[in-house]
């Protein structure tokens, strides 16, 4: 298991037919050799699974990546239920360039991110910014 750090873009959709970089998620996970989900390490890296949504003309929001009991992940931002965003089949996916997941977000919409990069935080200073994956060809 190491923790990496993903960053998802909004894919494309009938408003954005490129998709849009400025809106999407970074998110720091447990994840296994496979590229998914640890939800046996979430436990003990909990605090350190936080998420950041950015969104275009918007202020960023911080929360954390959330497992319950039922198998379910969400990213949540505030105490209690009302804002959290659950993730479609969160549990399969492999988090690799390139690959899709879709967000029921607060708003109630659910939309498609495509995963842009991933990289691991083993070694890196907290504040390091060093350069994602770049998807496969």
């Amino acid at each position: 298991m190491t923790l990496k750090k993903i960053r998802l873009e909004l894919a494309r959709t009938a408003d954005t037919p490129e998709g849009d970089r400025r809106c999407g998620y970074e998110f720091i996970a447990p994840l296994d050799a496979k590229g998914r989900l640890d939800a046996r390490a979430w436990p003990r890296e909990q605090t350190k699974c936080t998420v950041r949504r950015f969104w275009t003309d918007q202020a960023d929001e911080h929360g954390m990546l959330v497992h319950h009991r039922g198998g379910q992940w969400l990213f949540s931002y505030q105490a209690g239920d009302e804002d959290d965003e659950p993730i479609f089949r969160f549990a399969t996916h492999a988090f690799i360039p390139g690959e899709y997941v879709s967000i029921t977000e607060h708003d109630g919409v659910e939309r498609t991110f495509r995963v842009t990069g991933v990289r691991s935080l083993l070694g890196l200073a907290p504040a390091s910014t060093g350069p994602l994956l770049a998807p496969r060809a």
